[in-house]
């Protein structure tokens, strides 16, 4: 996919997500980022950090930006967008929750961004608001949620972004995640080590990863 510039995601930007996890409807967009260091491939493995015991899935819709900018309209906003991929947002909940300080400790780990396996151009989108995503571990499908339940929809998002930072070529948005998440389980399930989770979004490709220890 070529290089990453800034990797930027959204937080609870699906409502049924927000439900599941107790969180009250966001009023704007949450930000926070991940680390370029987590970016790995859509297949490459995910390792689980040394004393990991709430590594979680988040299967998104990402969004590369082609034409850069600052302050955009929402109404131009499409027009800065090269194409679509999927992202996996791995996150460890008790690194971005428990252990204090923003969301982004838990979000960045080494190989927490599996990104692609395509980039797919906006021409062969036929509805970015209404695109089905699911993801399974081991098999048993945890999320199957579509783009449609979006808070803040991708031109939203782009227009709201670019008023805190500039834009630019190759940085990814990645847009939240629809329910399913192992956190809003009941009892809650992280990932332990030796799992697969293949994740994919209409139209976009899927992505299979391993689960491992950090070496």
């Amino acid at each position: 996919m070529g290089s990453i510039g800034k990797f930027i995601c959204i937080g609870l930007n699906y409502a049924d997500h927000a439900a599941e996890t107790g969180a009250d409807i966001p009023k704007e967009p949450i930000i926070f980022n991940k680390w370029t260091s987590s970016i790995v491939g859509p297949d490459d493995d995910v390792e689980l950090p040394r004393g990991s015991l709430k590594t979680d899935w988040e299967v998104e819709l990402g969004v590369v930006i082609g034409k850069g900018g600052k302050y955009i309209e929402e109404q131009d906003a499409l027009s800065h967008v090269a194409g679509y991929c999927v992202v996996n947002d791995v996150s460890e909940r008790e690194y971005q929750i428990e252990r204090g300080g923003t969301w982004d400790k838990g979000k960045g780990c080494d190989t927490f961004g599996p990104t692609g396996p395509w980039l797919v151009t906006p021409d062969e989108v036929s509805d970015v608001d209404s695109l089905g995503m699911w993801l399974e571990v081991d098999g048993r499908r945890y999320q199957d949620g579509s783009t449609s339940t979006m808070i803040f929809r991708v031109p939203e998002l782009i227009a709201y972004v670019s008023r805190f930072m500039s834009l630019q070529p190759g940085d990814v948005i990645s847009t939240g995640t629809p329910p399913g998440v192992g956190m809003g389980q009941k009892p809650p399930v992280y990932l332990k080590g030796g799992e697969v989770m293949r994740l994919g979004i209409e139209g976009l490709g899927v992505q299979t990863q391993k689960v491992v220890s950090a070496k």
